[in-house]
């Protein structure tokens, strides 16, 4: 290269420097180069391309190659000489018969008439005109309708390539013009490739590991790794550690994120809290701390599912260490619903939530089940608790049954399935309560002691009763409540301003505070979804009867506002977007009214 040269060259990007010339340099693509090729060497190239791809999958090289290969001075190849003037102009974006065109500022009618215009004139000094595109989804409708004609019957020896990251904004008609062809996103070891092969060729001394951070953080873009890659280059110069990746990426400490998921695993919500206090004085924004975490916590999900560390997670023989270490003490369950309370934080971020309140409540609800009413709450409480304590959960007694062993189950040492596991010392009553729900219905008796077979088989045992006491109906309510109102939004805020007030066997008594309330939980499909919430909660069936009683204040604090029912309707009315249809009541159906509630306790 000439010195006149050199400083021109270097004034360009490195991703413009590195972008492929020639068909064998592209990485990846394997279908879309095999079809070019074979159209550019059975001289079958159409007249309109459509190229379909995330950002920075090579869309538009590929279309500066297909260009190059048809106005070569030696073409048209499929091995354009990369000397002839035509090549370096294309090279270049100097070309007069290759016109790139950005779609997003040029995407008015008077565009595509210009357009039009210059499309009528013949190549300059090449075989083939080429227009590129780029970002053609963003093209109006009026400028599509006008380029409709041009682009199904364009002049001879011109080829349109539309680039585009939306193909669903293209319209069907200009679609069915077009080849199409999509663009898959490189794998994390073709990217690595392509850094390597980059900085070979610029001499620059990088680490495999090193290699592999960074290609991750390109999360699927060639232009991002190079790009990031000369970032480096400027920070730390030609010699490139993994510590200067890792700064320069603004990636979390890799012990903080550790120390985070192992409180969240032992249940210890302050030293969670604390690991997020560290990072933000360390200057980071509790965002990307969130969005590291969830990384971090996916990549212990795919160790616990896979069984082993894959490659597109390896970094270096420490950190591989580290993680398979705590995916195998960091409980499963507890894994599952860290990736799921983040992702809900996350959610509220984007929807304008303060970032680091919503990553602390993730963390101490992940932390603290107890914290949390939900049922998928109330389910991680049981499941700790049973493993402090030793009992095995229904879940995990599930998992050990196989299906040739459904119709004979065994526990361990011998014993028969059909016995219930004793809980451990010190268990306590409250426990039992908590652990009663999962067993639902008892595993049938094992083959090897089964009674010998009578004509007259034996009546199937009552199912256990589970919770049937009203202090521990009282303390699951608010799960049942958040489980009917993942069903039914209206009747769950209907018996949300309800309470459990008396249990007389299998009945089970909820007060409401007024009529209008119980109206709206009277419905039989509505009593139905009540019970089968219950069931699944309590471990127990139910017959339900409603009451009209009035709030009772707590002991230590003032007596709840009492709302008239012109009030209940208002707020159904706001929170539901519902509207009032007028009628007049006879005192009849008052009188009629009154007698359901007064026989209603006997449903």
């Amino acid at each position: 290269m000439s010195p006149e040269q050199q400083p021109q060259d270097q004034q360009r990007s490195l991703y413009r420097r590195h972008r492929p010339r020639t068909f064998a340099e592209v990485v990846g693509q394997e279908p879309v180069v095999r079809t070019l090729r074979n159209a550019v060497e059975r001289g079958k190239v159409h007249h309109a391309y459509l190229f379909v791809g995330s950002r920075g999958t090579g869309k538009t090289s590929m279309a500066k190659i297909l260009a190059a290969c048809l106005n070569c001075e030696n073409g048209p190849t499929i091995e354009p000489c990369g000397v002839c003037e035509s090549c370096v102009s294309i090279a270049r974006a100097t070309s007069l018969d290759v016109i790139e065109m950005d779609a997003a500022s040029n995407n008015s009618v008077d565009d595509i008439r210009e357009l039009r215009e210059s499309v009528a004139y013949a190549p300059v000094s090449g075989r083939r005109k080429v227009y590129i595109l780029d970002e053609a989804h963003m093209l109006s409708t009026a400028a599509w309708n006008a380029f409709l004609k041009t682009l199904e019957e364009p002049p001879p020896n011109t080829v349109f390539v539309l680039a585009t990251t939306e193909a669903n904004k293209v319209p069907a008609t200009v679609v069915d013009r077009c080849h199409r062809f999509d663009f898959h996103r490189p794998t994390v070891e073709q990217i690595a490739s392509v850094v390597r092969r980059a900085a070979a060729a610029e001499s620059i001394e990088i680490p495999p590991q090193a290699v592999a951070a960074l290609a991750r953080s390109a999360t699927g873009s060639f232009r991002d790794a190079l790009g990031t890659l000369e970032q480096l280059v400027t920070y730390s110069g030609t010699e490139i550690e993994l510590q200067d990746v890792l700064a320069v990426l603004g990636v979390a400490d890799a012990r903080l994120l550790e120390a985070t998921v192992d409180a969240v695993a032992t249940g210890d919500a302050k030293r969670a809290l604390q690991a997020l206090e560290e990072c933000a004085e360390q200057g980071r924004d509790a965002g990307s701390f969130a969005s590291d975490l969830e990384v971090r916590v996916r990549e212990l999900l795919v160790v616990q599912v896979l069984g082993e560390l894959p490659d597109e997670l390896s970094l270096t023989p420490e950190a591989d260490a580290a993680l398979l270490a705590q995916a195998e003490r960091v409980d499963h369950a507890t894994v599952v619903r860290l990736l799921e309370l983040l992702g809900e934080a996350m959610e509220a971020v984007r929807a304008g939530a303060d970032a680091r309140t919503r990553l602390e409540l993730a963390l101490v609800k992940a932390a603290k089940p107890e914290a949390d009413v939900s049922m998928r709450a109330l389910l991680a409480r049981i499941e700790r608790l049973e493993r402090e304590r030793g009992v095995v959960s229904a879940v995990a007694a599930q998992r050990e049954v196989t299906v040739g062993e459904r119709d004979g189950p065994v526990g361990q040492a011998g014993e028969p399935a059909s016995q219930p596991r004793a809980l451990a010392p010190g268990a306590g009553p409250a426990l039992a309560a908590e652990v009663a729900p999962l067993v639902d219905d008892p595993p049938t008796a094992p083959n090897d002691e089964a009674p010998p077979a009578s004509a007259t088989p034996p009546a199937a045992p009552e199912p256990p009763s589970g919770v049937r006491d009203l202090e521990s109906v009282c303390a699951l309510w608010p799960a049942v409540v958040d489980l009917v109102r993942s069903e039914n939004a209206r009747l769950g805020a209907a018996i949300e301003m309800s309470r459990p007030v008396e249990v007389e066997g299998k009945e089970l008594t909820l007060a409401f505070s007024s009529s209008f309330l119980k109206k709206q939980a009277g419905k039989p499909a509505d009593r139905v979804t009540i019970v089968e919430a219950l069931r699944a909660v309590t471990g127990g069936r139910w017959q339900l009867a409603y009451e009209l009683r009035e709030e009772q204040a707590p002991a230590d604090g003032p007596a709840p506002p009492q709302r008239s029912e012109e009030e209940w309707v208002a707020r159904f009315m706001s929170e539901f977007d519902a509207q009032e249809i007028a009628g007049e009541e006879s005192p009849e159906n008052e009188r009629g009214e009154q007698a359901v509630t007064s026989n209603e306790r006997g449903a």
